[in-house]
């Protein structure tokens, strides 16, 4: 039965039933509406709407309701009611009779979901929160196994001066940290219970909207009931979060796609994570890190579409806020399985050192050491910059390195170049001399990731 017929003379058509229903979707809710019909009844016992004994039967087939939908979840898409909300109240009558339909004294589905989506947006939360700390760890830990893996840096794409393969990995434990902490803000800004303010006006009921928020382990109630019911900017943030952090697994997938390629052959991908050709018996493909770029789409496709939703709507509760959570149950589901699909694409992941340092001694990654060598020289940097230039183009047309090139030819270009510019050439300098915090040098990312090891554990 609807939880609105009596105004009614007339059933609704069948097919404005398939579209209006949200049950589809939001069965997903399910724990999170009896947690908060637990809560509720007790706050009826608080304005004497509920006797202690009601409410201890109202409580303990709610309970034995949660077990069976743990139990069984699907269950509840066997039924043609229009909601989870509906679903819950038409299951508790069955089991208590004609008691069960005291609980909804007070409530409106506008707080009922909004205190719903907020139950499970912190349960979610938490589970990616943990799926960030794992890829971070496991960032950290290939990090510490390649600490002596040098590699060529890339600006444009074009290879611009030497890191080390460690270095890399610490790049996205950062971005994995901010990742982290915009998920944590955005908790402590969800973290107040909408329930009690009824359809927009509140609840006609002095309910203690504090301790029922404490009851449902809120921090505590919100302010203004218009804003309580209307409110989505939880789903927002999550769904902005979510954009970001899958931008940030979309650029660790590129990355790891290029290593992985015949071209770099920086590094070979476990058999686990890769899958074969059809048709070409040679083929590995990089197809989980493909996925992972690939569903980043869909995660800003859900952001945006949740921003055009919310735009135009005045207060308070609008039918289309039904639009929330389709999207947000996607983009999250899906952050969370590339978050596990990352880690997992690291586990095994083999560093081809040898290929990683021949690359590095190519593209002319040192030519910023000679610079700054000529500016120890005396030499404005603008000028050494140019000199540098030309001794490149001299090294090209050689096919040689520019530690290649004899003294004498680098002298050509200028004469304060002597015997001790070889040393300044080589990669362990360039590594070296970046010793400032953040850079490359071996202590800096040695020190970075004994920083990260004591953040993370």
């Amino acid at each position: 039965m609807a939880l609105w017929g009596g105004r009614f003379t007339q059933a609704a058509d069948q097919r404005f039933k398939q579209f209006n229903d949200s049950l589809r979707f939001d069965y997903r809710l399910a724990a999170q509406d009896i947690v908060g019909s637990v809560a509720w009844s007790k706050a009826l016992v608080t304005v004497g709407v509920l006797s202690a004994d009601e409410q201890q039967r109202l409580e303990s087939a709610l309970n034995a309701l949660l077990k069976e939908v743990q139990a069984n979840p699907q269950q509840i898409l066997e039924s043609d009611a229009e909601d989870i909300h509906s679903w819950v109240e038409s299951k508790l009558i069955e089991k208590v009779g004609p008691l069960g339909k005291k609980l909804h004294t007070g409530r409106s589905r506008n707080d009922q979901v909004a205190t719903d989506l907020k139950l499970w947006c912190k349960e979610q939360a938490e589970l990616l929160l943990v799926a960030i700390h794992d890829l971070q760890r496991a960032l950290v830990a290939t990090a510490q196994a390649n600490q002596d893996a040098v590699m060529p840096g890339y600006t444009h794409l074009q290879r611009a001066q030497p890191v080390t393969f460690a270095h890399w990995c610490m790049a996205y434990v950062e971005m994995l940290a901010r990742d982290e902490s915009r998920l944590q803000d955005a908790v402590k800004r969800l973290d107040v219970s909408p329930l009690g303010s009824g359809a927009l006006a509140g609840t006609a009921y002095n309910i203690d909207r504090d301790q029922l928020a404490g009851w449902l382990g809120f921090a505590s109630a919100t302010r203004n009931s218009l804003d309580s019911v209307s409110d989505r900017d939880h789903v927002l943030e999550l769904l902005c979060g979510a954009a970001i952090g899958m931008v940030h697994l979309s650029r660790f997938a590129e990355d790891l796609i290029f290593f992985n390629s015949g071209e770099a052959g920086f590094v070979e991908l476990s058999e686990r994570v890769t899958s074969g050709s059809s048709l070409m018996p040679q083929k590995k493909n990089p197809d989980a890190l493909e996925l992972i770029r690939g569903k980043c789409g869909r995660v800003q496709g859900a952001m945006t579409g949740m921003m055009m939703t919310l735009k135009g709507l005045p207060l308070a509760y609008n039918k289309d806020m039904q639009e929330d959570k389709e999207g947000l149950f996607d983009a999250l589901d899906t952050w969370l399985d590339c978050l596990h699909m990352a880690a997992l694409a690291l586990d095994g992941i083999q560093v081809r050192r040898q290929r990683c340092q021949e690359a590095a001694q190519q593209g002319y990654a040192n030519a910023t050491e000679l610079a700054d060598y000529l500016v120890a020289k005396g030499i404005p940097f603008r000028e050494a910059h140019h000199i540098v230039g030309e001794a490149v183009v001299e090294a090209i047309g050689q096919a040689k390195p520019l530690e290649g090139l004899t003294l004498a030819q680098l002298q050509k270009f200028s004469q304060v170049i002597a015997e001790d510019v070889y040393p300044v050439l080589s990669l362990a300098s360039c590594l070296e001399k970046r010793c400032a915090k953040g850079g490359v040098s071996g202590p800096q990312v040695a020190q970075a990731i004994e920083d990260a090891h004591k953040r993370l554990d």
